[in-house]
């Protein structure tokens, strides 16, 4: 299955990405390995993600980490997975 970022979780993840390293540079290196790295496992994964909360589409499931949400899509019929977004987490 192939893993493809919108323009939008691209943006959302580079401005997120530069905020912390702004603060923290150590933290949000290892914040982005270890989010790349579930990112990547994702395929073989989809069992135990959610449907999105913030969608009508059974098709949009919501990966959450770290206090963020990262809507994505996964398209069965061309075995891809679409992230949406990626956004903080409402407490």
């Amino acid at each position: 299955m192939k893993i493809l970022c919108s323009d939008t979780f691209t943006q959302q993840y580079k401005a997120l990405l530069e905020e912390y390293s702004q603060i923290d540079y150590e933290a949000i290196k290892r914040y982005k390995v270890y989010l790349d790295t579930v990112i990547l496992n994702m395929p073989t994964k989809l069992a135990k993600f959610k449907n999105s909360s913030f969608f009508d589409d059974e098709s949009i499931y919501d990966l959450e980490h770290q206090g963020h949400i990262i809507p994505f899509y996964k398209d069965e019929k061309n075995q891809t997975i679409l992230l949406l977004g990626l956004f903080k987490k409402q407490k």
